[in-house]
C-alpha cells in the first residue's frame, strides 16, 4: 500500500513516513498542500495521511477536483494533539483527527487495510480465468 504523508514540513512529514513504514506501508513524504498535489500526481498514492492542522473544507474541496486525489482515502492525524484537545469538528465541518500516538502497530496496519481501496481493472466476479490448456484448443 502506498501512503502519501503530508507535513507542514519535512521533519514532520518524514517522521510520518517513518510511523508507517513501521505499519507495512511504502510512503512518501510531502510537505504542505501544494506539494501534495505533485507528489500525488507522480506517485499515485492509496492513502493520503495529512496532520489534521493542515486541513480544512476549502482544501479538500480542492484536492477533490485534482484527478489525482479526488478518489484517495484521506486520513487525518496528529501526533501532538490529542483528541480532546482538538477543535470541535462543528468548527472547520471536518472529522475528527486521530491521535497517533495512542496506536499500536496492528491498529494502524488495520486503519490502512480499512482505508485501502482497490485501484484499476478488475474482472466482473462472474468472470474466471481460462487455463492455458483451454486456450490451446481454440487456435
Amino acid at each position: 500500500m502506498r501512503v502519501l504523508c503530508v507535513g507542514r514540513h519535512a521533519f514532520l512529514s518524514e517522521h510520518l513516513c517513518r510511523f508507517f513504514r513501521e505499519a507495512g506501508a511504502e510512503c512518501e513524504p510531502a510537505v504542505g498542500a501544494a506539494d501534495a498535489v505533485r507528489v500525488a500526481a507522480r506517485w499515485e498514492p492509496s492513502v493520503v495521511v495529512s496532520e489534521g492542522d493542515l486541513l480544512t473544507t476549502a482544501l479538500l474541496d480542492e484536492w477533490a477536483a485534482e484527478p489525482s486525489l479526488a478518489s484517495v482515502p484521506m486520513l487525518a492525524v496528529s501526533l501532538t494533539r490529542r483528541p480532546e484537545e482538538a477543535p470541535a469538528p462543528a468548527i472547520n465541518g471536518l472529522a475528527p483527527v486521530v491521535y497517533l500516538p495512542s496506536l499500536d502497530r496492528a491498529q494502524v496496519s488495520a486503519l490502512l487495510e480499512a482505508l485501502h481501496r482497490p485501484r484499476g481493472v478488475m474482472a466482473p466476479p462472474a468472470w474466471s480465468v481460462v487455463a492455458a490448456a483451454s486456450l490451446a484448443a481454440f487456435h
